[in-house]
């Protein structure tokens, strides 16, 4: 959503050439996020999203458009891949180093927030549910790109730099907080596709009322639990005293779809610290070895060492 492969008018209209959605008539890029280059493009059709892969390897690409087309089929409204005159979703932008895969694909109605009320959290917990069950009949796999073994060894790149930018105390708490993680084992979990990354820049609201959901690149097979650990302390954590609160608001919206079982309610706590460890240590990351960018955005990793303190400090 940051942009960090440039498009000119010309190069798009070449990309649209192999598609059948008319001819460009404006584009803008969209600078929020962190992960891929974003543009908003108007054909003579409506307003679609195109997006340049910046990290991903090709071979990874067909999961998530096959999965976004998946759940827009199952009623989940969230974007859908349009397809090119050869029935293919992806293309290719040839770049000065190398090329790189892009789609494009419909944009939906509604606006991100930069905070949920209450109302929204519920119907946020609602949709994460809806977004669950409607994957639940996909049958292709995704491991987890950022299991154990990932967080080991970002732990590792990030650890000097933290003691030295942010102090001892961080440092120190990185190491402790894994070696917690890693005796942690979660069996008979409820699992499918989770979508790993459900902050509030990624679903869109229309009042009160959830419009749709974005930017499934993080979407891998993991116990659903820990997608709702994720969300929670994406969406529900301000770090005041209302946290509590807004969590129990977004899981009842949740479990008005899909009730959560007792070993799902008691491996949270933990999974909340695990969510709130990784974000931290992939923003650390982000901030240590930044890339360089036409337009983007660094989050402050701060933010999720103070969420992974108060997770802490309520449950040991």
């Amino acid at each position: 959503m940051s942009v960090y492969t440039e498009l000119t008018h010309k190069n798009i209209s070449l990309i649209l050439e192999s598609y059948n959605l008319g001819p460009l008539k404006s584009f803008e890029g969209i600078a929020a996020g962190i992960e891929n280059s974003n543009f908003f493009i108007d054909t003579e059709q409506g307003r679609f999203v195109l997006t340049i892969f910046e990290r991903m390897n090709a071979h990874e690409l067909p999961y998530f458009m096959h999965l976004m087309r998946h759940l827009a089929a199952e009623g989940l409204a969230c974007p859908d891949v349009m397809k090119r005159h050869d029935g293919s979703l992806l293309f290719e932008v040839k770049g000065h180093e190398q090329s790189k895969s892009g789609c494009i694909a419909s944009r939906l109605h509604g606006n991100t927030l930069d905070s949920l009320n209450e109302i929204q959290l519920h119907a946020s917990g609602q949709a994460l549910a809806q977004l669950h069950l409607a994957g639940a009949s996909f049958d292709e796999l995704r491991s987890n790109p950022t299991d154990m073994d990932w967080l080991k060894n970002h732990v590792g790149k990030v650890l000097q730099g933290t003691t030295t930018t942010y102090g001892d105390m961080a440092g120190e708490l990185l190491q402790d907080e894994l070696r917690y993680q890693r005796k942690q084992l979660w069996h008979d979990l409820p699992e499918g596709i989770i979508h790993g990354d459900l902050f509030v820049d990624n679903i869109l609201f229309d009042g009160d009322k959830v419009s749709g959901i974005i930017d499934f690149y993080y979407a891998h097979n993991a116990p659903w639990i820990m997608d709702i650990a994720i969300t929670l302390n994406a969406q529900a954590m301000l770090l005041t005293d209302t946290d509590q609160d807004r969590m129990q608001t977004f899981l009842a919206g949740y479990e008005i779809l899909r009730p959560l079982q007792e070993n799902e309610r008691l491996a949270l706590p933990a999974l909340l610290r695990l969510g709130a460890l990784r974000f931290w240590v992939s923003r650390l990351y982000d901030a240590l070895f930044p890339r360089d960018g036409a337009m983007t955005q660094t989050k402050d990793p701060e933010e999720y060492r103070l969420k992974l303190l108060s997770h802490r400090k309520r449950w040991r």
